[in-house]
């Protein structure tokens, strides 16, 4: 796929929106569009899925690091990819909006709110393209989108100010109806609040889509780019006499997942996918895997789930199990929200979980094992993020499986608690991580 990079001048000047807009263009334009996100976050992926009508891939060096960024970019489906970055262009220690588009050699449309200029629209792109030489970076800033833009005088006054060597890609009119609306934790998920459709479809035809088809490029040498695999004792694939059924939850409580770790399990094993809301029978399984999501939404769901409770029954004969964040709660004794409300959760892990009204974590995070667990042995290290409003009381003899050597964990220098072959922790993961090649292996070494 030829692709291009959606950076922005700053967060929140409407990455989001431009993109939702340059998708719809494209696919108005017969197009079939694969969107990506730079960056780990969930809730934007969400919004494209929704508008594309297919999973948007994530793309980070650190979770993936350069060759699982090009091998997750390789695997999307469609004649283009639109890639949303993440923050400003040029901010993120490990893994800006700019490294990703230096990985890939995608050329950048920088979106520049143009709401009270014209002349100074073009004066910020062209010091943001001119500061990739300054720093020695090889990211080619080569149009512009004018966000909140008005029409006639306004957006040609945009037009005629940028230089030759920046094109000017259309605009996105100022509508309240595109506004993404501020949920419990940040935006709506895309499936409960997409974006206005008649306002989308009006804003894309503001967007120049052939100009920027004609700018897209095709990252080169992704034919000789090889997968990495990943796990501990190798890959497990290699050698597997038995085909592991992993659970998966999916539903509006853990709705932070990744496509390409269903991918990868599916590659691994056999997948099924169960609502822990709806109360859906867990089966014969060999593992469980609950990602993050707002658990802390649906507590009488949960604390009633039939789902949950056979997670529970499953852990104590020993199916390794497997949470993330949301996930993790969902493990615990019991969650707790920030209104004082309270509910039992599954009960295997032992912790008591309560929110709060500002966030408690936000980075990427390193871990480093210091037990052996069902993700992980000890002396490994697993990358990803973290992003919670929750805090967890352990017990006193709680055990933990990770040591953070980036980011707060659960307890500032600590992460993964362990109970049986039950390991529950504040940091999401990719494949690259390892720890769902391990989450397999683990399965087969069990023999339950």
């Amino acid at each position: 796929m030829k692709g291009v990079v959606v950076g922005g001048t700053a967060s929140g000047v409407g990455k989001t929106v431009a993109t939702l807009a340059v998708i719809e263009a494209l696919r108005e334009a017969g197009r079939e569009v694969q969107p990506a996100k730079a960056g780990p976050d969930f809730i934007d992926p969400s919004h494209h899925r929704v508008v594309a009508d297919k999973p948007s891939r994530t793309l980070d060096l650190w979770l993936e690091g350069e060759a699982g960024l090009r091998c997750n970019y390789a695997r999307g489906e469609g004649d283009v990819c639109i890639v949303e970055g993440v923050m400003g262009l040029y901010d993120g220690d490990v893994s800006s909006t700019a490294a990703v588009a230096e990985a890939l050699e995608l050329p950048v449309v920088l979106v520049v709110d143009a709401a009270a200029g014209m002349e100074s629209v073009a004066a910020t792109a062209l010091g943001f393209r001119e500061y990739a030489r300054r720093v020695g970076r090889e990211v080619e800033v080569a149009g512009v989108i004018a966000q909140r833009a008005g029409g006639g005088r306004h957006a040609e006054g945009v037009r005629e100010a940028l230089p030759d060597s920046l094109e000017y890609l259309g605009r996105v009119p100022p509508d309240d109806r595109l506004e993404i609306p501020d949920r419990h934790l940040g935006l709506h998920m895309g499936e409960q609040a997409p974006v206005d459709r008649e306002a989308l479809t009006a804003a894309a035809e503001g967007i120049r889509a052939d100009r920027l088809l004609a700018l897209a490029s095709e990252p080169p040498g992704l034919e000789d780019t090889a997968c990495p695999t990943a796990g501990h004792g190798g890959d497990p694939s290699d050698a597997a006499t038995t085909t592991p059924t992993v659970a998966v939850a999916r539903d509006e409580a853990f709705a932070f997942l990744y496509p390409a770790v269903v991918e990868r399990l599916r590659e691994l094993g056999n997948v099924v996918t169960v609502s822990p809301l709806a109360g859906d029978p867990l089966g014969d399984v060999d593992a469980v895997y609950l990602p993050g999501g707002y658990p802390e939404l649906h507590l009488q769901a949960l604390a009633d789930s039939a789902t949950l409770a056979a997670v529970a029954e499953r852990a104590a004969e020993g199916v390794p199990v497997y949470g993330e964040c949301g996930g993790f709660m969902a493990l615990c004794r019991s969650l707790t929200t920030a209104d004082g409300e309270t509910a039992p959760m599954a009960g295997i892990l032992p912790a008591e979980v309560r929110m709060h009204d500002r966030y408690q974590a936000l980075d990427h995070a390193e871990l480093e094992a210091t037990h052996d667990s069902p993700v992980a042995n000890a002396g490994e290290r697993v990358r990803g993020h973290e992003f919670h409003y929750s805090s967890a009381t352990l017990d006193r003899d709680a055990r933990l499986a990770f040591e953070t050597r980036r980011g707060d964990g659960l307890t500032g220098d600590g992460d993964g608690l362990l109970a049986g072959r039950t390991l529950g922790t504040y940091c999401h993961t990719h494949v690259n991580s390892g720890v769902f090649d391990a989450l397999v292996e683990s399965a087969r070494a069990s023999g339950v």
